[in-house]
């Protein structure tokens, strides 16, 4: 579909909705997602940077902002590349399908496990079994929209706002204890720019994270998703969470 006839339908729905406060699922915002959802499903391979910003509270319960990026690559429906760079250390995460390896590029230290055969499955295993957190993982998700929708009691849309000098319609979900606002670019492929996640239960600190430098199906040779120690790499054990 074009853009200016989605543009049609988006001031269309817009009329009918009215914006209304009343409104718990907003039938606007709900197409929106769906059309992201779509486009990100459909890519045989994609690679982007993520930049975060996360509050954390010091031992007086004071909010800290800690900062990070990341850049990720993924092919298929069982290819994972992540690079990070934290204020705790550079770290890489590789999987290839059949092994995962978590890298600490500063302590030169390195751990393999097997894995699931899908993306997906390996990481809801390794935030169960380790609580790993994976950047972005749920635009990822098959059931993006349909998870989202039943996770919050209220969707809304806001309008178009300005992301870093790129038009973008603005998304907010509420429910007891999380208010979270999506910034989804208006250009063609509708991907993700910005989001931010308030835990209204936790002193309001906040998780924000930025999209940049989307790449839609680059050709990733698999080799890049193999993981090759460093030379004197150690390698350790790591314990799953009580």
């Amino acid at each position: 579909m074009k853009l200016s006839k989605f543009l049609i339908l988006i001031a269309l729905i817009s009329t009918y909705t009215g914006f209304s406060q009343t409104n718990k699922k907003d039938s606007t915002a709900v197409f929106i997602l769906n059309k992201m959802s779509a486009v990100i499903n459909d890519l045989e391979s994609v690679t982007f940077n993520l930049s975060h910003s996360e509050d954390v509270l010091d031992a007086d319960n004071n909010i800290v902002k800690k900062y990070s990026t990341s850049e990720l690559s993924l092919s298929g429906p069982d290819k994972l590349l992540i690079k990070s760079q934290t204020e705790d250390g550079n770290l890489g995460f590789w999987y290839d399908g059949e092994f995962i390896t978590f890298y600490n590029y500063d302590e030169n230290n390195y751990v393999t496990l097997e894995a699931p055969e899908t993306t997906i499955e390996m990481i809801d295993d390794m935030h169960e079994d380790f609580n790993f957190q994976f950047p972005a993982a749920d635009f990822f998700y098959p059931a993006f929209t349909q998870d989202f929708m039943e996770q919050f009691d209220t969707i809304k849309f806001l309008g178009r706002k300005i992301i870093d000098g790129e038009t973008c319609y603005h998304i907010m979900a509420n429910n007891a204890t999380l208010n979270v606002q999506l910034f989804i670019s208006s250009k063609t492929y509708l991907l993700p720019k910005h989001f931010v996640i308030i835990y209204k239960n936790k002193s309001n600190i906040q998780y924000q994270s930025t999209f940049s430098n989307w790449s839609l199906n680059p050709i990733i040779p698999n080799a890049a998703f193999d993981f090759l120690p460093p030379p004197t790499a150690n390698l350790i054990s790591i314990l799953k969470k009580s």
